[in-house]
């Protein structure tokens, strides 16, 4: 039987969904908005994919943009419930169902608020375990499709006219990067709502059971803070099977903000032979050793963490600072279709100028 899911049950998403961002993934705050916001509105229901006939339509509600604190973004929890009324307009049936495309300080949770209004299910299903740069990514095998999509977005600063509403249908490689654009004009950072499929197709290419590893996860840390950074980080790497790899003082710091609405650089942990380079794409992608040999790749789980175990995103670092890296590989966590579909992986090897491909795919 499906949970419903409560109060309690926020701040779980937040922090578990928070490790998963890897680096990025929005806004905690933006996420317990939310998450209280749904459990106050209504009974937000997450149920497995089995639940669900597998005629029934699941769509990926998502946030779009990279929403640095320098950019005027503003989004609404009535972004999200526009967005998915778009799409079901358009689509022309009932949505049964929502996923998310990846875990997140805020994403985890985006399909919270439309179950509580409009009765649509929270699908304890992901595009990808963690946090990624791109649609595609968590697009479960829809990225190089020529198969008619609909996508829609919503959202914007109203105080400086940026506000946007827009549904396109497309290829979601050619209507993606549409939304993106969108993002950049609302303020940096737009709800969507995208990609309805059917629940068989969902059952078979999504990675099943993320929304509720992020709980159990967030529910691991809550348990541990009363005893401090060790044991939060202790069972952060118990819950996710990971690792620390590296911990030191960030040395160098060097990440811009694109016009495509992408944080890409790099940081680096320690000096000399201990040296570590996490490579940026609003999330982490990439770390490499001291001789520049690879160590860790997307869709492994790379997380910068604080010594109280908190998660730092990539916009949160400063040279100076210390942190610890968590590590998780791609071999204990469920991958979508998406992740093994070689069509993702270029334009994110021509935004960073490294490999991922060959590594991402175990080639």
């Amino acid at each position: 039987m499906g949970r419903i899911l409560t109060e309690k049950d926020v701040e779980a998403a937040v922090k578990g969904g928070s490790v998963y961002a890897a680096g990025g993934g929005g806004w905690a705050d933006h996420g317990r908005m939310l998450g209280y916001a749904a459990v106050n509105a209504g009974k937000p229901e997450l149920v497995s994919i089995d639940e669900l006939d597998e005629n029934d339509w699941v769509a990926t509600a998502a946030a779009i943009g990279a929403p640095a604190s320098t950019t005027p973004w503003e989004m609404r929890g009535t972004d999200y419930i526009k967005a998915v009324e778009l799409v079901q307009k358009e689509l022309g049936e009932k949505i049964s169902g929502l996923m998310v495309g990846q875990n997140g300080k805020s994403s985890t949770l985006n399909g919270w608020l439309p179950s509580a209004i409009l009765g649509t299910k929270v699908v304890d299903a992901v595009g990808d375990i963690r946090a990624h740069p791109t649609g595609d990514m968590g697009s479960i095998g829809m990225a190089g499709s020529p198969e008619q999509m609909i996508q829609s977005a919503v959202g914007g600063n109203r105080d400086e006219n940026r506000y946007i509403e827009l549904v396109v249908r497309g290829a979601t490689a050619r209507v993606s990067p549409v939304l993106r654009t969108a993002a950049d004009q609302s303020g940096g950072f737009i709800a969507s709502c995208r990609n309805p499929l059917r629940a068989s197709y969902v059952r078979d290419n999504a990675a099943l059971g993320g929304i509720s590893m992020a709980l159990k996860l967030g529910e691991a840390i809550i348990d541990a803070e009363r005893k401090g950074g060790h044991a939060v980080i202790d069972a952060i790497t118990r819950a996710t099977n990971g690792t620390i790899m590296a911990e030191g003082i960030i040395s160098r710091k060097n990440v811009v903000y694109t016009s495509d609405a992408f944080d890409v650089g790099t940081i680096t942990i320690g000096t000399g032979a201990q040296a570590r380079t996490l490579h940026v794409m609003n999330e982490y992608m990439a770390v490499d050793d001291a001789d520049g040999t690879r160590i860790a790749t997307f869709p492994d789980v790379i997380t910068s963490l604080s010594p109280e175990g908190a998660p730092l995103s990539v916009g949160e670092l400063e040279e100076g600072m210390k942190i610890f890296v968590l590590h998780v590989p791609r071999t204990v966590i469920p991958l979508s279709a998406s992740v093994k579909d070689p069509a993702v992986y270029p334009p994110v090897e021509k935004a960073m100028g490294i490999e991922i491909t060959r590594y991402a795919l175990g080639e």
